[in-house]
């Protein structure tokens, strides 16, 4: 992001108090991309002139003065940061508010549960916060003001790469960490193994004049522009993914199959430029699901074992395969993926008419309330049956399902454990029109009593039985009668899911981390030898390093340095400056670089 602070040794001229010393401000320059601000004179220009002409360039500075202002502060690292800031905010509603592009239906339940909040959730854009106006300008905003700043800073970059390190200033001494030493070798080799040296811990590096200048760390720079870059990348591919996802679900009981056209799913969303075409062309069957579950301990009921074996097939002409689909194993058919989501039962009934005659023989999938799978259903007969009189009409039966029941007077309808141990089916039974003919949709898995009647007994207490498979609940008047076979399905729950970007997504996020890892861990420094002959004719040699920010590690490498440099150009064996300890077979005193200097 654009760094509205000044960098550590700008680009000011550094002059001494006698002036001599002018060259330190060029040392320290371009340490950093971070755009420089340039303060703008006045209001945009100064007051306006008479007439007409002096109008329309007033105008004009004011708009070009304005807009250039607004494009600073939009590229700036705190309006940056304000705009993550909020964007993070603006998700929170989306993760805790219903949304109507995952789930209507609970929208729809909140706007009846809460008259007030309600309508103000719905006029702010919080049940589709990701659609949003005010979402989309922070997430457009957040985008530009990136790519106001990567631009710039991959120029001045590839500008920097390209460019080599400036000469060294005049007085070194003045720099944060500073060596020097005095040597027998010539000025020539010294430079020519502070090259060595310098190029050994991997330093650009090159003479200038009297000096060799060296520069490292461009991975800091590097990864900053990773760093943004990969938001960017992100921000594509989060706008790709909504624009263009889908995701739509299906209850298949075993023995049945899909096809993933848009008709088969039992609901389906998709992003606003998603279109039919765009659905892969597959389908499956379920051949069987198999659950086994923790019979004892604190963990009891869980599930151990929770696959569904299919067969599927790609295209429309394709070959069967056989595969196994697993709770975070799905099944990858080009861009699309196949979950397994969820799990219950499908007790099959058949029902008969007066004259005993089958109008009715299916597995009903009910749908599970709890986590032993106690589940409630629908059973609707529509079409095919007559009652006693002879008259069309239509059957309905609201279901209760328990795979494990604790037995008669030990509990209600409730299952003990989610494993077909003691399978129970309550039934109670209605007659009339369930409403289906209307054509206006409506839930497979509820009755609409509104047009029903409910069957009755003799003593007129309301008609209902508890089943285990093989028996038959007979209703009364001759109107004929429903038997709980004694085969009892499974069915799953899949999620068809195509997700485009979320490769890219995870690659910038990856990239993100690399990126702030290296802005954050990697130092740019710049190191300085010079080696002049003094007016004794003794060589001196003379070290310095700079960073863009203060650091210990400069004064301890540039050390090690010194000592690399040292090895091929020793002090100076009877140089009065040298230590007068040492012994004359010891080793020579490595100069060790300095602190900052005290001025």
């Amino acid at each position: 992001m654009s760094d509205t602070r000044s960098d550590v040794h700008s680009e000011t001229t550094d002059t001494t108090i006698d002036g001599t010393d002018a060259g330190l401000g060029e040392a320290g320059s371009q340490l950093s991309t971070a755009p420089v601000e340039t303060a703008m004179p006045g209001s945009f220009g100064g007051s306006r002139a008479p007439g007409a002409k002096g109008w329309i360039s007033w105008t004009a500075r004011e708009v070009i003065g304005w807009a250039r202002w607004f494009w600073r502060q939009l590229t700036s690292m705190r309006v940056a940061l304000l705009l993550l800031f909020l964007l993070s905010l603006g998700a929170i509603p989306g993760s805790l508010i219903p949304q109507t592009g995952s789930n209507a239906m609970q929208v729809q339940a909140f706007m009846d549960a809460h008259k007030v909040l309600g309508p103000l959730y719905d006029k702010l854009g919080l049940f589709h916060v990701y659609s949003s106006v005010w979402f989309s300008a922070i997430y457009i905003l957040l985008f530009v003001s990136l790519i106001g700043c990567i631009v710039p800073r991959a120029g001045q970059f590839v500008g920097q790469l390209r460019s080599r390190p400036p000469a060294a200033p005049k007085r070194l001494n003045r720099l944060p960490a500073y060596a020097t030493w005095r040597t027998d070798a010539d000025p020539e080799q010294v430079r020519e193994a502070a090259l060595k040296a310098l190029g050994r811990r991997r330093f650009r590096a090159h003479v200038v004049k009297d000096a060799v200048a060296a520069e490292k760390g461009f991975l800091r720079e590097a990864g900053n522009l990773v760093f943004h870059i990969a938001l960017v990348v992100m921000l594509v591919a989060f706008a790709w993914g909504q624009l263009f996802k889908s995701e739509g679900n299906k209850l298949v009981v075993e023995g049945d199959g899909f096809s993933n056209t848009l008709t088969q799913y039992d609901d389906f969303k998709s992003g606003n430029l998603f279109t039919d075409d765009d659905l892969v062309p597959f389908s499956f069957s379920l051949n069987k699901f198999t659950g086994t579950y923790e019979r004892n301990g604190p963990n009891k009921g869980t599930p151990r074992t929770y696959k569904a074996d299919l067969t599927y097939s790609e295209g429309a002409y394709g070959k069967e395969k056989k595969t196994t689909v697993k709770v975070n194993q799905p099944l990858h058919i080009g861009k699309s993926k196949v979950y397994l989501v969820n799990h219950g039962y499908a007790p099959t009934v058949t029902v008969r008419d007066g004259k005993g005659k089958v109008v009715f023989h299916d597995a009903v999938p009910l749908l599970p309330l709890d986590s032993n799978v106690t589940s409630q259903g629908a059973i609707q007969v529509r079409d095919g049956y007559r009652n006693a009189q002879g008259r069309q009409e239509q059957l309905g039966f609201g279901a209760i399902f328990v795979p494990t029941f604790a037995g008669e007077g030990k509990g209600s309808m409730f299952s003990q454990f989610p494993a077909l141990d003691n399978p129970v089916l309550a039934l109670n039974a209605y007659h009339g029109d369930l409403g289906v003919n209307a054509g206006v949709p409506s839930n497979v898995y509820q009755l609409n009593t509104k047009n029903l009647k409910q069957f009755k007994d003799t003593d007129g207490s309301i008609l209902k039985a508890r089943l285990v498979p093989g028996e038959t609940m007979k209703l009364p008047g001759g109107y004929g009668s429903i038997t709980f076979d004694k085969e009892i399905k499974q069915w799953a729950g899949f999620q068809v899911v195509q997700q485009p970007g979320s490769g890219w997504a995870l690659g910038g996020s990856v990239a993100a981390i690399f990126g702030l890892a290296g802005s954050l861990f990697i130092q740019r420094r710049r190191v300085w030898v010079r080696a002049t002959t003094g007016a004794d004719g003794v060589t001196v040699v003379e070290m310095a390093g700079l960073g863009r920010n203060e650091s210990t590690k400069l004064p301890v490498e540039l050390g090690d340095l010194a000592a690399l440099i040292h090895d091929r150009a020793p002090t100076k064996t009877d140089d009065p400056d040298a230590d007068p300890d040492r012994e004359p077979d010891a080793v020579p005193h490595v100069p060790a670089a300095e602190g900052a200097q005290t001025k």
